[in-house]
């Protein structure tokens, strides 16, 4: 499956992903994909292990590796989500 498409059914079936970013594996909770004003696509999600601790983070897509949806389902109710988030030009899927 094509990592966009993988994102896509992780969105909207609110499934946990799991990838390496920047060497390190990581799981997170994925709440909007889309382009910001330089044309580069990005995720917003909510990282649950590895890097930088637990929180909203942004990766940039294009750094993402062994990208793949979990068996674990999260709320997508967030208290920090931003469904308006600026960093965002164009949105193409959000939860």
């Amino acid at each position: 499956m094509a990592l966009i498409n993988t994102i896509y059914e992780a969105i909207g079936r609110r499934l946990v992903l799991s990838f390496v970013y920047k060497g390190t594996e990581r799981t997170a909770e994925p709440y909007i994909v889309g382009y910001d004003d330089k044309n580069r696509l990005w995720l917003s999600a909510v990282q649950l292990s590895g890097g930088s601790g637990n929180g909203f983070r942004n990766y940039r897509v294009d750094e993402l590796s062994d990208v793949a949806t979990t068996d674990r389902h999260f709320p997508g109710t967030h208290r920090d989500y931003n469904p308006r988030d600026p960093r965002f030009a164009h949105i193409l899927k959000q939860v």
